[in-house]
């Protein structure tokens, strides 16, 4: 544990190399401590890289995002990457800025919350970097992972394919909602309102069923819902040179967002839509397959899998279509260097 004191980078880098060698591992032949941390991975598999940065008042705001919880999400949002190409998460660098005046407690909450996401997917953190910052704080964290065959990429959707998520849509939109109107104070039951705020501040990443899908065949493409289904379902029949159809009244919502909604006044589909942040899995597969894919997978891993629209031919774009029948336009989600607002 931490004397409460002000952090140092060698106090930090102690605090990291105790708590990440609590697990001792084959595959880690050198951890914390060298130049580069010295990995043996299974002969046969394809590596797996991902990074994703994050940043103080872009992606999260510290008056109601505790060190812990900063820890987790940063941890989340890179193993969602890994789960999104059906691969498994193996081990991780993690880099942490932040201001001079940083408490070591705060640090080491930050790390217990991101090993505590790391755990029970057997993630090494076998490395990373310190930094003071001169405004706010500032997370990197690059993941490395296996994939036993071909991973599932964005770019395998074929016109006559079935768009499906798992999940529901817009509990991390709602959860934000709540937080920037006090939690509290927001006439919601309380366990609804923790659902919320905790799938804002604490995702869990589809890891076992990104697994599960990319083995089970039939899947054609594959990628995780972070920037929201608009701006992410863009980029999918981008890559796949297709377009899409898409039922609005078969997007699927959680009571609790659809209660949230109802108490805010705000239309639910807007959060599925363009909120972002639910870190669910978007997948495109055989419409033979949908069903047996939507079975198998509840009874593997307890998720759903719903099916909300098609994969179309690209000269038709994307279109969303209300219960009416009426195509309708849907706002993008979020944007880096667009000047959207930043979402957390």
């Amino acid at each position: 544990m931490s004397d409460g004191g002000r952090a140092s980078e060698a106090g930090i880098v102690a605090l990291i190399r105790g708590l990440a060698a609590a697990r001792a591992r084959a595959d880690v032949r050198v951890g914390i401590g060298d130049d580069c941390a010295v990995l043996e991975g299974p002969a046969g598999r394809l590596l797996l890289a991902t990074t994703d940065l994050m940043v103080e008042d872009v992606h999260f705001r510290r008056r109601w995002a505790a060190p812990a919880d900063i820890g987790w999400k940063a941890m989340a949002v890179n193993l969602s990457d890994i789960a999104a190409m059906g691969g498994t998460p193996r081990w991780a660098l993690v880099a942490l800025a932040c201001p001079d005046d940083t408490r070591m407690e705060d640090v080491e909450a930050f790390f217990e919350g991101a090993l505590a996401l790391a755990r029970p997917h057997e993630l090494a953190i076998v490395g990373g970097d310190t930094s003071t910052s001169p405004a706010g704080w500032i997370v990197n964290i690059t993941l490395l992972g296996e994939a036993a065959a071909a991973p599932l990429l964005r770019s395998g959707a074929r016109p006559g394919d079935v768009v499906a998520v798992t999940g529901a849509l817009g509990a991390a939109a709602a959860g934000l909602a709540l937080l920037e109107r006090g939690g509290a104070a927001v006439p919601l039951p309380a366990a609804q309102a923790a659902e919320l705020t905790g799938a804002h501040l604490r995702p869990r990443p589809r890891v076992a069923e990104g697994r599960w899908l990319a083995g089970a065949g039939g899947v054609t493409a594959m990628m995780d819902l972070s920037d929201g289904l608009a701006t992410d379902l863009g980029r999918l029949v981008a890559e796949s040179h297709v377009g899409a159809r898409i039922d609005l009244p078969r997007l699927p919502h959680g009571a609790a967002t659809r209660a949230a909604a109802g108490v805010l006044g705000i239309d639910a589909l807007a959060w599925a839509t363009g909120g972002g942040e639910d870190y669910e899995l978007l997948l495109t597969c055989g419409a033979a397959d949908v069903a047996r894919l939507a079975d198998g997978l509840r009874a593997a891993t307890g998720a759903t899998l719903s099916a909300i629209g098609e994969v179309v031919d690209a000269a038709r774009g994307v279109r969303w279509i209300d219960a009416r029948g009426r195509e309708v336009a849907v706002a993008p989600g979020f944007e880096h260097f667009s000047g959207v607002r930043a979402r957390d």
